[in-house]
């Protein structure tokens, strides 16, 4: 919360859940796939039993069956994602951002890693309107990165934000220099399949 009136959407949110019926075997199970804040577990009232899964694994699965798997480098959009993330990829190379604003501009820079030649993948758990990946996009490219891909688990874009990421003439709205390559995939875990539809290629090169 920012401001007095703000609402503290998490809490109301894990009040209502909290109040879910007890099953016949006991407490009901709720299964969440990377919470966004670790803390917010312990919110959760007796009712239920929150059981907090990650999407990273099947993601892993399938960057191991990459022809070019040996060449993927993992990229965390800043310290939380690294904090949350790293430690399931142990067997990965790993890119790290720092973030900053200058004004209105949000500024983007690597602050440790080698992206030049490599596949990088950027592994975030929350995507709001896709700014930062579309910063860290342009980065990885000037920096040398052959492709781009992104994962989140859970994506909000809202006021149709989301648009920002499709191709029309085989260059993303937001792609303005011809330097920038565009994502090469963009995968989120709850996708409807809408959002895949608008967002995968003809190409079906892996």
């Amino acid at each position: 919360m920012e401001e007095e009136g703000d609402v503290p959407t998490v809490v109301t949110l894990v009040w209502m859940l909290s109040n879910i019926p007890m099953s016949r075997g006991g407490p009901t199970t709720l299964v969440m796939y990377d919470i966004h804040a670790l803390q917010e577990r312990f919110y959760f009232g007796e009712k239920v039993l929150p059981l907090f899964e990650t999407g990273i694994p099947p993601l892993k699965q399938r960057l191991s069956q990459l022809h070019e798997a040996d060449n993927v480098v993992i990229s965390f959009p800043d310290e939380g994602a690294w904090k949350r993330f790293h430690k399931l990829f142990d067997n990965f190379a790993v890119v790290v951002y720092t973030k900053f604003c200058e004004g209105d501009k949000r500024i983007v820079q690597i602050k440790e890693g080698n992206v030049c030649g490599h596949h990088v993948v950027i592994v975030d758990d929350l995507v709001q309107s896709g700014g930062t990946l579309i910063e860290c996009q342009k980065v990885l490219a000037a920096h040398g990165a052959a492709k781009v891909s992104a994962y989140f688990t859970h994506g909000v874009f809202p006021n149709q934000s989301w648009m920002r990421f499709t191709h029309k003439d085989g260059m993303p709205e937001y792609q303005t220099r011809p330097s920038y390559n565009g994502f090469r995939k963009l995968v989120r875990l709850e996708s409807p399949p809408i959002f895949y539809s608008k967002h995968q290629k003809k190409d079906k090169r892996r």
